[in-house]
């Protein structure tokens, strides 16, 4: 939907893909548990559908990589795709 709103090629989706069962293990605040339990309705993935993007650009499989390397590969494809300008050598890269 967002995708048609702009040119072609103006739009790049990223979709951090991370199994259910992972998600709900590294929840924090307890909200899929609490939406197992029915006190959160409509909670996506648990009562409520999720669809995966079909066609993004850039896909994250979040339990095949660090959060580090994801950014990093992240920042690699918007670079590639001449969204950023990153220098890999730049001083202030890593803050």
């Amino acid at each position: 939907m967002a995708r048609e709103l702009l040119e072609q090629g103006e739009f790049i989706e990223i979709f951090i893909d991370t199994p259910l069962a992972e998600a709900e293990k590294r929840d924090p605040k307890g909200l899929y548990k609490k939406a197992r339990a029915g006190a959160l309705p409509n909670f996506t993935g648990i009562d409520s559908p999720y669809e995966a993007p079909e066609h993004a650009e850039i896909t994250i499989r979040t339990t095949d990589m660090t959060p580090e390397a994801a950014a990093e590969h992240i920042i690699s494809e918007l670079d590639k795709a001449g969204v950023i300008a990153y220098a890999y050598n730049n001083p202030l890269a890593g803050l």
